[in-house]
């Protein structure tokens, strides 16, 4: 499971930000460009609770974000494919976008 097997989807007032949003059921990730990043490491993530498919605010996952952080920056396609692992081993499910 890699992020370019899910569709790029334009984030709505970011003309120049793109954003894919997974949910795993419990937790939703949301990847974007054009924040925290660079042309080498260009991607931004943020983890979600969710009940329903509904996200219910920011949570913090030890080996995904930092432990006073909500947002993690600077990722490679790499890093954000390691994140869908991670995520995939902890929740037990396959990312479905939204």
């Amino acid at each position: 499971m890699k992020l370019a097997d899910f569709k790029t989807m334009p984030r709505d007032g970011f003309p120049t930000t793109n954003q894919w949003v997974l949910d795993f059921g419990k937790y939703q990730l949301s990847v974007i460009t054009g924040g925290y990043g660079n042309a080498e490491a260009p991607y931004e993530i943020a983890v979600f609770a969710a009940n329903d498919g509904v996200s219910q605010g920011f949570v913090q996952l030890p080996g995904i974000t930092g432990p006073d952080d909500d947002v993690r920056g600077y990722m490679t396609q790499e890093d954000v494919d390691a994140v869908l692992v991670k995520l995939y081993v902890i929740t037990g499910e396959e990312p479905v976008q939204i």
